[in-house]
């Protein structure tokens, strides 16, 4: 069935894949999805969806330009470009957010604002970037700048006033640098404290311009929710919550831990952790600048136990650097929050041979009509007592393994020979007759969280969303796979 409320601009933007299904189809489609990448770890719960999958974005983000008619534009790069698609509003992100962009779009040319131009390198304007609070209506307008000057940005920023009082604080943030970063490392602050303040169940959170904050509240209760029953704390535990940005999660966790530990390499994000232990008493939680791998490492060296790991990476997943560090410290449960489920199958990979096993999988809902998908996964540590036990006997007689057998066994045991992708695909054409290329046996490897070691070319061709094997090469791969006791 398709969905009935259809975006004008879809096929241009890109950025909503799914919204040509209903939303139960886009639910069933992302459960099909979690089943193929995760299900050899573990029964799939049912994915936690939205009652009302609209408007939910409290961060937007606009880029700023001018069209071919030399009129000022706003809104979203096409996908896998950087032309501007002009946007007023998105169905999906927050309207007070959307009709605040209008509304500076229309107020650049009274005060001869122009937006930057990244061929020429003129212009002023590159981006505006709003937050608002589902809880507490607060509202944060950043205006991303190529420099430092903003022509009558006092007066400028009284005529926004006017016309969104709401406002509570804006910043100007200088991005000079030619990237595809949002934000710049400078700030300035235009009006009011700088950031705004938003409730997350019973907490109340800081957050700056450079922090990060999940950006659907209501699906962050429901994540945070089954995070926290997943770490099943009792009043005991040392918590370390590693990527912990402003806090959220570890805060959340304060009060069933004895005390918590979080990590953040973003110094603003970790200022506003403090604030927000701060403002929420939590006075059992202490937070660090620092790189995750290496506290955790350091930890291990002090003999310091932690029993809970939460960790939320970035979309490109964890490495092994801090899954190594996860293991020496070998907390009793690791609880896993990912908006990537291909990384998450990589580094649940590493940790299920490295003494974990996978207890529970939940995927959430996060960002409804695209193909994103959040899950958390909780992970326990194989006791010593898990493990099969076998004593044996060398010798003559009943039950005893004779010594002259024991070459004859090393031999059956010797290392494998390396097998290639070359070996697989020689495999399958003479069992199939088809070829398969590499990238489709790399992206197999991948989601089955085996390593890639020589194939770098397939690595990149995998950076192209659409170039997936069939389900009968698929297939075929994993044959190989099997045939070479790769799995």
């Amino acid at each position: 069935m398709p969905n009935t409320t259809v975006c004008p601009l879809a096929k241009k933007c890109g950025g909503c894949q799914l919204q040509n299904l209903s939303y139960p189809e886009q639910l069933h489609l992302k459960q099909a999805t979690a089943i193929r990448l995760l299900g050899r770890f573990g029964h799939v719960e049912e994915i936690l969806g939205m009652d009302d999958p609209y408007h939910y974005r409290n961060k937007v983000q606009a880029a700023f330009g001018v069209n071919r008619q030399g009129q000022i534009i706003s809104g979203v790069y096409q996908s896998a470009s950087h032309r501007i698609v002009p946007v007023s509003d998105c169905l999906i992100e927050d309207k007070v957010a959307d009709r605040i962009i209008v509304t500076i779009r229309k107020l650049l040319k009274s005060f001869k604002i122009r937006p930057y131009d990244e061929d020429t390198g003129r212009g002023t304007l590159r981006h505006v970037l709003v937050r608002r609070g589902w809880r507490s209506g607060e509202i944060l307008v950043v205006l991303v700048t190529a420099h430092g000057m903003l022509p009558g940005k006092r007066n400028f920023v009284r005529a926004l006033l006017q016309q969104h009082p709401d406002i509570t604080t804006v910043v100007q943030n200088i991005n000079a640098g030619q990237t595809s970063l949002v934000l710049g490392a400078h700030s300035e602050v235009l009006y009011g404290p700088g950031y705004i303040r938003e409730q997350l169940g019973d907490f109340t959170f800081r957050i700056s311009p450079r922090a990060f904050y999940q950006i659907n509240p209501v699906q962050t209760e429901v994540l945070y929710r089954t995070a926290l029953e997943y770490a099943g704390l009792t009043g005991t535990e040392t918590v370390v919550d590693a990527y912990c940005g402003t806090g959220t999660i570890g805060i959340f966790a304060s009060r069933n831990a004895a005390r918590v530990i979080g990590v953040e390499n973003n110094r603003d994000a970790v200022r506003d952790a403090i604030s927000n232990a701060k403002a929420n008493r939590a006075d059992n939680v202490r937070f660090y600048t620092a790189d995750a791998s290496d506290f955790l490492q350091g930890m291990a060296k002090a003999g310091e136990h932690a029993d809970v790991v939460i960790l939320d990476p970035p979309r490109a997943g964890s490495d092994e650097r801090f899954l190594s560090a996860v293991t020496t410290v070998a907390p009793e449960r690791v609880v896993y929050v990912s908006c990537n489920p291909e990384t998450l199958a990589r580094d649940l990979g590493y940790l299920t041979r490295h003494g974990y096993r996978v207890e529970r999988i939940q995927p959430v809902d996060m960002f409804p009509h695209t193909e994103h998908i959040e899950t958390v996964v909780l992970l326990s540590h194989k006791k010593a007592d898990s493990y099969i036990h076998i004593d044996v006997e060398f010798g003559e007689g009943e039950g005893k393994i004779p010594v002259d057998s024991i070459a004859k066994r090393a031999e059956a045991y010797k290392p494998k020979e390396k097998v290639t992708y070359k070996m697989i695909k020689e495999y399958i054409e003479a069992k199939y007759g088809f070829k398969v290329h590499t990238a489709y046996i790399a992206e197999v490897k991948r989601n089955l969280g085996l390593p890639m070691y020589d194939a770098p070319n397939a690595v990149e061709e995998l950076k192209q969303p659409r170039k997936h094997p069939t389900p009968e090469k698929v297939e075929a791969i994993k044959d190989a796979l099997r045939y070479f006791a790769v799995i």
